[in-house]
């Protein structure tokens, strides 16, 4: 498979996992540690949604499904399929009970990713891809612009009914 197009679809594909993943799990609803709060309500004083900014706050303070999405794929990069995607979803789990988060998201989110590279490792595409496609990933959604990026996550959030409730 041609690596540009390779790691296309594994951002595409990375993306859409912890997006959604970390959607369901109710983050853009309210922000799970202090510091995703405050997160939050600054990208909604620079033009940002608020349930989009509670969504990146908790992506920065606890390991989510962004993380969990991450390092599910190098763990399967470093030790294979499933080993390291089980190894790192474990490592993910240890880490939310560390930062009193009481959700799964970032657990599911490794799980999720190992069984993603699994199937798609039959057509071609490594974890490499992955590893590579999630940086980009994260990229989009917390380092070109977060007040556009929270908007879109926002409309997500809406779409998927978990908007949030606070002022």
């Amino acid at each position: 498979m041609n690596e540009l197009l390779g790691v296309a679809a594994a951002a595409a594909i990375s993306w859409l996992n912890f997006v959604v993943i970390d959607t369901l799990m109710g983050l853009p609803e309210k922000p799970g540690v202090r510091g995703a709060d405050y997160i939050g309500r600054d990208i909604e004083k620079r033009g940002g949604d608020l349930a989009g900014g509670f969504f990146q706050g908790n992506i920065v303070c606890s390991p989510d499904a962004s993380a969990g999405t991450l390092l599910g794929a190098i763990g399967c990069y470093l030790m294979g399929v499933p080993e390291g995607g089980l190894l790192a979803a474990l490592l993910v789990f240890i880490g939310n009970r560390l930062c009193a988060d009481p959700g799964y998201a970032g657990t599911l989110g490794a799980l999720s990713i190992t069984v993603i590279i699994g199937l798609a490792s039959l057509a071609g595409m490594g974890p490499g891809l992955f590893v590579v496609g999630m940086v980009i990933a994260i990229t989009t959604i917390q380092g070109v612009s977060h007040s556009r990026s929270s908007r879109l996550l926002g409309a997500i959030a809406r779409r998927m009914n978990r908007y949030t409730d606070l002022q």
